[in-house]
């Protein structure tokens, strides 16, 4: 049997990484290793107190770090070291499988030897979504399953490279020949390595199948600094970005929305989607342009503070 371990950072875990927890445990394709990469010791020490059961677990491997070293590239990049399974799922801490085949589904299109990566459908969580989210989802996570190479570019743009390690599961002999994950990534850091694989001539496999339930409802002034975060990861690559620009997938979401809402009689919510699409855009093209900026202004947008503050303690030792 193809041998696979779950790798995910942690960060304040809560009740809901407990159902993640046991969700794993149910799986038909039984997972190998669950590598924890845990920020801050006290949050982990604080919830195994609550729930001993965690310590017995044989197959559950924690490493923790502070929080001021954590990189969603870098930490990633770390935790994949402590694995040493045929294919790795990463996954985030609130992301809940839907059912027991989630595994067995992601490693289908392993079947492919050109397949790198095979990332899941997400669903909206029950009773935490709204009507937009659930558009939203479904324009990002189709019921219909498909592969991403090389030839999709001109078609697809962007598309071609999205991917999300909310729930993605890599080949590791790949992985490790592409060279991992960056060292350094505010945001974005399975769409870099999408898009090193799809340019080397690999294929990214969406597979409908495999599901989990994640999403989130984010205030207007959240989504600015997500976005301002994603505009932020494209700047510092623009050898993949710049060629393949995402404004029109933004544009084309925001129309898809609208035409959803009023399919659903729920015109009146038009015109705050809006608004909040408004706060992306500026977001975006904040974080596209950040070398402009201040760093108080930098400071105010992000979402990831650690981040800078990294970066600059870097440039001012060089």
């Amino acid at each position: 049997m193809q041998s696979v371990d779950v790798i995910i950072p942690v960060y304040r875990p809560d009740e809901g990484f407990l159902d993640l927890i046991e969700q794993l445990k149910r799986q038909d394709h039984a997972v190998h290793k669950i590598i924890i990469a845990n920020t801050e010791k006290r949050y982990w020490d604080d919830l195994v107190n609550c729930h001993a059961s965690l310590r017995d677990m044989e197959n559950l491997e924690v490493h923790h770090l502070e929080k001021k070293d954590f990189d969603h590239g870098a930490t990633r990049r770390w935790a994949v070291k402590f694995s040493e399974a045929e294919y790795f799922l990463m996954m985030t801490q609130d992301a809940i499988p839907a059912d027991d085949h989630l595994v067995e589904n992601l490693l289908k299109p392993f079947a492919d030897p050109q397949v790198a990566v095979s990332y899941a459908r997400q669903l909206p969580k029950k009773g935490a979504t709204t009507p937009v989210e659930d558009i939203t989802r479904a324009f990002n996570y189709p019921s219909e399953s498909r592969r991403k190479s090389k030839a999709d570019i001109e078609n697809l743009g962007i598309k071609t490279y999205f991917c999300s390690n909310v729930c993605a599961m890599y080949r590791r002999d790949v992985y490790q020949k592409l060279g991992g994950f960056v060292k350094e990534a505010i945001f974005n850091e399975d769409m870099y390595y999408a898009a090193a694989a799809v340019n080397a001539g690999y294929e990214i496999a969406y597979e409908a199948g495999a599901k989990v339930y994640h999403s989130h409802v984010y205030s207007n002034q959240k989504q600015f600094q997500r976005n301002f975060d994603l505009g932020v990861s494209q700047a510092d690559h623009p050898e993949i970005f710049e060629k393949v620009p995402s404004e029109s997938e933004g544009v084309k979401l925001v129309k898809r929305t609208a035409i959803g809402l009023l399919k659903r009689g729920r015109g009146l919510l038009i015109i705050p989607m809006l608004v909040t699409s408004a706060y992306k855009y500026f977001g975006y093209k904040a974080g596209k342009n950040y070398q402009n900026l201040t760093k108080k202004q930098i400071m105010k947008y992000t979402m990831n503070p650690s981040f800078w503050e990294r970066r600059w303690e870097s440039l001012s030792q060089k």
